[in-house]
């Protein structure tokens, strides 16, 4: 919300309780963007150089600022790297949040990526300019000629760099269905459809990263929004995207449920490509045998109880 002296109704000085002075009556919030590499061998990510004026000016940090009373964290961030950089949020994917406290007021980054073809440019008076920057060079410090950095997103960056992975949820649709009352036994392609739209509540109201297992940086995240990819194979091959709802895509098995399982989780991780960010996969499965094969590379197991608490009755 924005007042008629074009200010916005969050700006303004507050103290927190650990007596510090900060930038947001309802505190503040910024973007953590992240893309390939134009050669395609690392990813970088979009930092502001702030005006020399501003609060800890001079120094290079996150697209962000105050936060309108009327708006969430992930709004406030799109809002402000548009003000001040000048990005279109077309293509800009969150998949997390990431709240750093300090009592009673908190700065909340939305981390998201983007395609190589995102760009950006100063804005505003905020900004002296804006560059994305190889992760590598933040990784190194000044040895690496890493810019000097705002002191709030340099203390943060070692917890958002572990957590700059997106996560997806390969869910073996066949194993879970199999466990709930309306199992597959007695209707395979319904209840896998009802699995399939009940996991749009997880992609849409995402998962808080204390309910996550440990081995995924997303656990150090306040909120992950997954993408889930839901494996079906049998009866219920007849289920397909036109049945998932935005966040769910369906991996129809042309043979082997488990081995479609494996296919996705190694689809989502990249098998190796270096151009691509790497993506923390969970696998929803209480088969032993799935999770010895998914393990390896690099994924995380869990069992279709840990799914069919966060879906509830849906």
């Amino acid at each position: 919300m924005t007042g008629p002296d074009g200010r916005g109704d969050g700006d303004g000085w507050v103290t927190c309780d650990l007596g510090h002075r900060h930038w947001g009556i309802y505190g503040a919030a910024g973007l953590l963007l992240h893309r390939p590499t134009a050669t395609g061998d690392g990813h970088e990510v979009l930092l502001q150089h702030r005006a020399t004026w501003s609060h800890h000016g001079g120094t290079w940090g996150l697209l962000g600022g105050a936060r309108h009373s009327d708006e969430s964290a992930v709004d406030a961030a799109l809002r402000e790297a548009a003000e001040e950089g000048g990005l279109s949020p077309v293509g800009v994917q969150v998949h997390g949040r990431y709240d750093d406290a300090h009592g009673g007021w908190s700065y909340a980054t939305a981390l998201a990526a983007a395609d190589a073809s995102t760009e950006a440019r100063p804005t505003g008076g905020e900004s002296i300019d804006v560059a994305w920057v190889p992760v590598d060079r933040l990784d190194g410090g000044e040895a690496a000629g890493s810019p000097p950095l705002h002191p709030g997103f340099a203390a943060s960056w070692p917890i958002l760099r572990d957590a700059l992975h997106p996560l997806t949820v390969v869910v073996d649709g066949a194993n879970v269905v199999g466990s709930r009352p309306d199992g597959w036994w007695r209707d395979r392609a319904g209840a896998a459809r009802r699995l399939i739209r009940a996991c749009g509540s997880l992609a849409r109201d995402g998962v808080a990263g204390d309910e996550l297992p440990e081995g995924l940086g997303a656990v150090r995240l306040t909120r992950s929004w997954p993408q889930v990819v839901v494996a079906v194979e049998g009866a219920a091959r007849g289920v397909g995207d036109e049945d998932a709802p935005p966040g769910v895509s369906v991996a129809v098995a042309t043979g082997s449920g488990d081995d479609e399982v494996v296919a996705a989780a190694q689809r989502a991780a990249g098998s190796g490509d270096p151009a691509r960010l790497r993506v923390d996969v969970l696998v929803v499965t209480a088969d032993r045998g799935l999770r010895d094969r998914v393990t390896p590379m690099g994924a995380v197991c869990v069992g279709p109880r840990w799914l069919t608490d966060r879906l509830g009755s849906s």
